[in-house]
């Protein structure tokens, strides 16, 4: 399934057009009605509750972005709706209730968050649950996953639905988690055809890296993530089709 064209014409709001100053955390509703009424397209995270509930949620940890503490994946969707995000006044929303308010409008880039903790194998629930929200969906929607075995479940459980891979240079703290040979077969892109990829979105700052150019020349779509000024902007433009971006209008 290849990537639509909106994905590559409009610019997408990271974790939708947020600002806490205005009341507007991200992968809020606030943010995700903001991105709307300007146009863009938006991009959203999904984190799995309790109760198998896809959540439009960034963090494994609720410390960062509400009042709360502990895992996300420790609280009902339902219990989960009702603590507020830090800056705004409405609670974590589900994956239905942002497919509600989009509906089709804008393109809608869904990054599935990698549940097994080391990039492996054990997955299969938030797909499942993404998979079900997003069925009948009428619009421009694509998935993604820094976790190959993620899209590969999704290519099993929603085959028509274009995925990508979420894609760097497995070099920052996180990463540093990884055994090295999982770090260089990620950043080597190597599950690209094997999980029915038709795009990546690739961090801003490894745009010129050889599985990047390698892809590009095949003519496939390279977004990247995450463009924080115009400067930015213009340079990731020489290489991607689109970006992602926060803190500044793109």
């Amino acid at each position: 399934m290849t990537l639509p064209a909106a994905f590559q014409t409009r610019p997408i709001a990271h974790r939708a057009l947020h600002d806490r100053s205005d009341g507007r955390p991200e992968n809020s509703r606030a943010a995700i009605r903001a991105a709307i009424a300007r146009g863009y397209g938006i991009e959203i995270d999904l984190q799995l509750s309790a109760d198998g509930q896809a959540m439009v949620f960034h963090d494994y940890a609720l410390d960062r972005l509400t009042s709360a503490r502990g895992a996300i994946r420790d609280r009902t969707a339902e219990a989960l709706g009702a603590i507020a995000l830090t800056g705004g006044d409405e609670g974590i929303p589900t994956l239905a209730e942002v497919l509600a308010i989009t509906a089709g409008q804008v393109p809608l880039l869904v990054e599935i968050k990698d549940q097994d903790g080391a990039m492996g194998p054990d997955v299969g629930p938030l797909e499942q649950a993404t998979a079900q929200a997003l069925d009948g969906y009428a619009g421009p929607v694509a998935v993604m996953s820094f976790n190959p075995h993620s899209m590969a479940e999704m290519a099993r459980l929603a085959p028509d639905l274009p995925r990508g891979l979420t894609t760097c240079a497995f070099d920052d703290g996180d990463s540093a988690k990884l055994p090295e040979a999982t770090r260089a077969h990620l950043r080597d892109i190597a599950d690209f055809d094997r999980v029915g990829a038709s795009f990546i979105s690739h961090d801003l700052s490894d745009l010129t890296a050889a599985p990047v150019t390698a892809l590009k020349a095949r003519g496939v779509p390279v977004l990247c993530w995450t463009v924080r000024t115009p400067a930015q902007e213009a340079a990731a433009r020489r290489v991607a089709c689109n970006i992602t971006f926060e803190q500044y209008l793109a």
